[in-house]
Order: C-alpha cells, then sequence, then structure tokens
C-alpha cells in the first residue's frame, strides 16, 4: 500500500466505496488524514462498515473544512450533469481529485524522479500496460503494475527510485488529476467513447492529451486524427507510432510486416511469431512497450526475450484452443465497434459470435470487413439491429445466447471444408444485457469451448 502522507492532518471527503475508493480510503487513513466518506449504494455503505470504514453522510457534512473531495473515477464529473458531491465541493471551492492524483502527490513528495510509465487510449491500453510490465519484470525489474487495469494504485507499494510503476489510466481518472506527470505518457489511439461522459469528442481528446503533454517523454500513436494532431503539438522529447497502411503520416517507429523499426528503418523488435500479439493493433501496442523500455534501460535482448514469452491477456484476441484445424478466439473484451475490427483484420474464414448491448453506431463500422466473415451467430439484445445490418451482406444464424452460438459456429467452422477457420468471439457490445462484465461472458465462453469434444465427435 501507499499511505497518502502528503495528506497528513487534513480532512477529506471521499465519495465512493468500491475496490479504488477502499482502497483510497485505507491509504488516506494510514497517511494520517481524516476521512469522512460516503457512497450513494447501502450494499457499498455497509461492506466499508464490515471493514471498520467509518461511513458519513456527505449531504449533512460542513464543507468548508474539507481540504479535497477525492472521487470515484466512475462518478460523472462533467456529463451528462456533475454528481451532487461535485457541485457541494465547488460551492465550497473544494478540489476534486483522484487516487492517481494522491499517487502523484506522493511521487513528487517521495521519490520525484521515481520511474513512472502512464497509459492511455481508446483502446489496447491493458495489453500495453500487461506488456510493458512484463517486459521490465522479465528483465528483472521490481514493477507495480494497477491503475484501470485492475489494481487501485494506491494499493501498490510507494514510489521509489529503483521501483517503476507501470499504470494504466482511463480519461475518467485522468480528468481527476490535474498534478499528472509521468516519466513515460504512452497514448495509443483516439475513436469515439464515453461521449456521455465527456460530451463531445473535442472534449474527450483533451482529456486523454493531458497525459503526454505533462509527461518527460510522450509516446504517441498517430494513425487517427485526433492524435496525429495532439503528436503536432508535442514536438519536443516526443516518439510518434505509425503502423504501415493505417494512416498518412510516417512515424519515429514504423511498425510493419511483424517487426518495429525505428527511424533508420532498422530493427528495433521482432513481433511476427508471438501468439499473444496478434494483429496490426498490437504490433503498436508493443512499439509503445517497446519505446517505453528503451527508455528505462532495457537492452534489446532484454525486450526480445520479454516478447518471446508474453503471455498475453484474458479476454483480448485470446488464443483459446484449437480443435483441428479450427482456432477459438475468446475477445469478449471487444465492447465497440473499433476494437472488434482489430479482431477481424486479423483472421480470415471467421466464424463470428456477435452481440450484446449494442454502442452508438452498432457494427456499420464494420463493414467493409464483412468479406472477412463466413457466418455470423447473433446473440443477445442487439440480434434485431445487427441482422439488418448484416443483411445480404453476411450469413446469419440467430443463435440468443452464448452457449447455442458457441455450440452452432463450432459445427458449422467444423464441416466448413476450409483450411484454418476462426471461432471468434468478439462482440463489438457491452456485456449487460446477458453478463455482468465482459469477464464473465469471456470465462463462459472459455468454459464452453474447454467443454467441446475433439474434431472426431464435434
Amino acid at each position: 500500500m501507499t499511505p497518502a502522507t502528503t495528506f497528513a492532518g487534513q480532512k477529506i471527503a471521499l465519495f465512493g466505496l468500491g475496490g479504488s475508493g477502499l482502497a483510497t480510503v485505507r491509504s488516506l487513513l494510514a497517511g494520517g488524514a481524516d476521512v469522512l466518506a460516503w457512497d450513494d449504494n447501502a450494499g457499498s455503505r455497509d461492506r466499508a462498515r464490515e471493514q471498520g470504514i467509518t461511513v458519513t453522510d456527505l449531504n449533512e457534512a460542513d464543507w468548508s473544512g474539507f481540504a479535497a473531495l477525492v472521487l470515484a473515477p466512475g462518478v460523472p464529473l462533467t456529463h451528462p450533469e456533475p454528481h451532487w458531491t461535485v457541485g457541494l465541493a465547488r460551492a465550497a471551492g473544494t478540489p476534486i481529485i483522484g487516487d492517481i492524483e494522491i499517487f502523484c502527490r506522493e511521487r513528487a513528495s517521495l521519490a520525484p524522479g521515481a520511474p513512472f510509465v502512464a497509459i492511455t487510449g481508446t483502446n489496447g491500453k491493458s495489453t500495453t500496460t500487461a506488456l510493458t510490465a512484463h517486459l521490465l519484470r522479465h528483465a528483472g525489474r521490481d514493477v507495480q503494475m494497477g491503475g484501470n487495469i485492475g489494481t487501485a494504485i494506491l494499493s501498490l507499494e510507494p514510489p521509489a527510485a529503483n521501483r517503476v510503476h507501470v499504470v494504466e489510466l482511463s480519461s475518467f481518472q485522468i480528468d481527476l488529476t490535474p498534478s499528472l506527470k509521468s516519466g513515460v505518457g504512452i497514448l495509443l489511439n483516439l475513436t469515439p467513447d464515453h461521449l456521455d461522459r465527456h460530451g463531445t469528442m473535442e472534449n474527450y481528446a483533451a482529456i486523454k492529451e493531458r497525459l503526454v503533454a505533462g509527461a518527460d517523454l510522450a509516446v504517441i500513436g498517430v494513425d487517427d486524427a485526433y492524435c496525429a494532431a495532439i503528436a503536432g503539438r508535442r514536438t519536443e522529447n516526443r516518439i510518434r507510432l505509425h503502423v504501415e497502411g493505417h494512416g498518412d503520416a510516417a512515424g519515429d517507429y514504423v511498425c510493419a510486416d511483424g517487426t518495429v523499426r525505428g527511424p533508420d528503418g532498422a530493427v528495433i523488435a521482432e513481433i511476427s511469431g508471438v501468439p499473444s500479439l496478434l494483429g496490426d493493433h498490437n504490433l503498436q501496442n508493443a512499439a509503445a512497450a517497446v519505446a517505453a523500455a528503451i527508455r528505462l534501460g532495457l537492452s534489446r535482448e532484454e525486450i526480445a526475450a520479454g516478447l518471446k514469452s508474453f503471455p498475453g491477456l484474458a479476454h483480448r484476441m485470446e488464443p483459446l484452443r484449437r480443435i483441428g484445424p479450427t482456432l477459438f478466439v475468446n475477445d469478449s473484451k471487444a465492447t465497440n465497434a473499433d476494437s472488434t475490427e482489430k479482431a477481424l483484420l486479423a483472421f480470415r474464414d471467421i466464424h463470428w459470435i456477435v452481440g450484446g448491448k449494442a454502442k452508438e453506431g452498432g457494427i456499420e463500422p464494420l463493414a467493409p470487413l464483412f468479406d472477412r466473415v463466413t457466418h455470423a451467430y447473433l446473440i443477445g439484445a442487439s440480434s434485431d439491429a445487427f441482422a439488418a445490418t448484416l443483411e445480404g451482406r453476411v450469413a446469419v444464424t440467430r443463435c440468443g445466447t452464448l452457449e447455442v452460438a458457441t455450440e452452432t459456429a463450432a459445427r458449422a467452422a467444423r464441416t466448413s471444408g476450409t483450411e484454418a477457420p476462426v471461432v471468434l468471439l468478439s462482440p463489438a457490445c457491452a456485456s449487460y444485457d446477458q453478463f455482468p462484465n465482459f469477464e464473465v461472458r469471456g470465462d463462459r465462453f472459455r468454459d464452453l469451448v474447454s467443454a467441446l469434444p475433439d474434431e472426431n465427435a464435434v
């Protein structure tokens, strides 16, 4: 744990008692702060009390004495409208921050030069975070990984000169971190997402830009217009990443033919043949991780060894099993069309399990890739809308549930007579119509695939 010593003796309001909120309360208390914590959800309040945390209704608190409101990242700061605690804090002139800001203040106080890699982007940030941490660990470094990828940042060990923090940040977290300044800041890409929370794409992009604007070294993917513009504004201590064939701008690191090449054209890293890094998008992810690793002193030999041993992340183009020639891939993390695009680009002869709670725009943006799909198996609430989109373009079977879709797709792939069929769960949708989250959805698919009989009995 990282005790929040920079708040010692101060009175802090905290709203949001989920996992990161509870970790933040413990950190603040360990650092000597006086914490008044609340959550609108009674169950969350009860769980906090069970852990010995005092819960106080912030509606009835005296806001004049608070040094800060620590807001959970899932709580609206601006859109669709500010949470009621935000209104009270602003009326009292109380700064509104998040747990990442507390970490940044601790780093500035304890070890200002401590290695700190901060990673964001609409897609790919979890893979890049995990890969960066893996490369460093494989080379023997003391690595702490957390943030949006799972472990609350204040649950990690404190910043230190010989310890590297590799942290994934969402736009919500960046918005609550006014003093964000990392050693290496990585911005992978930007496509429309979370606009219900940020209002416009321009505002969303501006929030993401803060991560690289304050970094000692900015690593920026330039294959979309928003990131290319951001890279144009950050002209010093900057590395641009460009996937050949996916944009118009050249990059300092060019990703092509399974390799990452430097400005002189020399191969920096070889990615082809790493099963956990399939697809051109993972070339960009790997290039960003390699850039961070080089900045932190890893040799090319150490990087090559780390890449070969990277196991990948669950639910992100995760190869599960082969049954005969058929490969089963779990891409449950693909909750929007842009994420699913990466999976469709990585394969052909795809038996595509798709659907759930649809995002704005549905799957129409994927139309240029429909020729890669042999058959689509529709699940969830989006079935009617997706059937209409696919009509006349892709053969469709309405399956309703993931169980029916997996069995149907496996049977069809086996009898297709093609050399390398792929049964791909890449829903392009949120999971909430049938599953609590994408992890549960992906775990269920993994179990279903594990239970399938061998080729001769399918």
